[in-house]
């Protein structure tokens, strides 16, 4: 969660100098400068965002990232599986017809690819 509203900030503001970067996550997140500088320093090894001579720009889209969120939660919580996440989303949600539906177009399309 905080990985995930440190990256919008800085998509947000992209390209933006790094020293831009601490002020804002001082304001936003109420975060001291090292702290600033290590969470960029690990997304930029994960290969999320790159700090090229004190400028910060993203790597992978928003929708990448979040994209890749989604796999890591099923992965780790549902071993890889879509269907047990699905399953086990419906027990306590049920689903409505535009978001079968939507579901359905999805997996169509997959199937066409």
């Amino acid at each position: 969660l905080v990985e995930s509203k440190f990256a919008a900030l800085i998509w947000a503001n992209e390209p933006l100098h790094s020293r831009e970067l601490v002020k804002l996550c001082e304001a936003e997140l109420n975060w001291k400068k090292p702290t600033t500088y290590t969470v960029l320093r690990k997304l930029c090894e994960r290969g999320l965002f790159r700090n090229e001579n004190g400028m910060v720009s993203s790597v992978i889209s928003k929708e990448e990232f979040y994209a890749m969120q989604s796999e890591k939660f099923v992965e780790d919580t549902f071993e890889g599986s879509l269907p047990a996440f699905l399953a086990a989303f419906t027990t306590r949600k049920a689903l409505s017809p535009a978001e079968i539906a939507e579901i359905r177009r999805l997996i169509d399309g997959y199937g066409e690819g």
